[in-house]
């Protein structure tokens, strides 16, 4: 893929960006590169949404799924996410929803990215 590319959407109140683990890797971007061209566009709605007035009040399009771990929901694919303090929302990762219920494991993934992403920042190697 070459250079990272971070940033998703840049809004007045929200920057969103895609998460990459440390060998560079980005699940939620590879998933939303693969989506259809209309399918990309309701995503992105959402991003400038949220990134330009801070909030979507909507919940069939985006919920707080606890613990920190919140979800853009363009039907039927789910982009979960959290909160940084520095106005940021990182994109853990993208998947088709097949069920009522958020799958444990993947919000466990999204808590253990969360905490990851959160090191990394601390010691300096996330934005190299």
């Amino acid at each position: 893929m070459g250079e990272k590319e971070f940033v998703a959407y840049q809004g007045e109140y929200y920057t969103i960006e895609w998460y990459f683990d440390p060998k560079g890797l980005c699940q939620s971007l590879e998933y939303y590169a693969a989506m259809s061209n209309s399918q990309k566009r309701k995503l992105l709605m959402l991003f400038k949404r949220m990134g330009d007035f801070g909030k979507i009040t909507d919940q069939t399009k985006y919920r707080n799924e606890s613990d920190g771990i919140y979800a853009f929901k363009p039907q039927p694919d789910r982009f979960l996410s959290f909160f940084t303090s520095d106005k940021k929302i990182i994109v853990t990762e993208g998947f088709v929803k097949k069920s009522n219920k958020l799958p444990r494991n993947i919000k466990d993934r999204s808590l253990r990215i969360k905490n990851e992403y959160l090191e990394r920042v601390k010691e300096g190697s996330y934005y190299e």
